[in-house]
């Protein structure tokens, strides 16, 4: 995996010099195309292990709550939005997710960015016209989708005041009752 410091650097440098998402994406691919392509996929990598990190009942719930509904690929770009946000943001998120309150805008209609997941392989494409998959190794490599913990709901979304309990703020701020 990338280091975790450079990682976290590269995020918020492209928090800094950009205004939306589309520009966030652009700026990324630019920025780690100038990695190695041995860095590169550890961008990858760091970004699956951050999502591994974040594969919980709490936090989605908070995707739950900020979307109006979530779906298992809607978590997904969820928890990638999370990331996208830094490291700051995502490490409030992970300890509590209803700290996300922070990130609410009312301009935000979805909390979700699908495209964070893929700015490493676009990179590496665009580097190596090879594709970044093919140099992973997925024997060792455990913290990735398709290896997620099993969990247990702890919220039911047909019974809201159940996700009150975990999100409050996002709830109170966000849920329609």
């Amino acid at each position: 995996m990338l280091d975790e410091d450079l990682y976290w650097s590269l995020i918020d440098k492209s928090l800094k010099n950009t205004s939306s998402q589309n520009k966030q994406k652009h700026f990324l691919i630019q920025e780690i195309g100038n990695l190695t392509p041995k860095q590169m996929i550890g961008f990858r990598l760091r970004t699956d292990k951050l999502l591994y990190d974040t594969y919980n009942s709490e936090m989605w719930c908070a995707g739950y709550i900020l979307n109006g509904g979530c779906s298992d690929d809607g978590f997904e770009y969820f928890r990638n939005w999370v990331i996208s946000r830094g490291k700051e943001t995502y490490i409030k998120a992970k300890e509590n997710p209803d700290n996300l309150i922070s990130e609410v805008d009312e301009k935000i209609d979805n909390y979700e960015f699908e495209s964070f997941w893929y700015v490493a392989l676009e990179a590496f494409k665009q580097k190596t016209g090879k594709d970044l998959y093919d140099y992973i190794d997925h024997e060792s490599f455990k913290t990735k989708e398709g290896q997620y913990p099993k969990f247990e709901f702890t919220w039911q979304e047909d019974k809201p005041e159940s996700m009150k309990k975990i999100c409050p703020q996002l709830y109170d701020k966000l849920w329609d009752k």
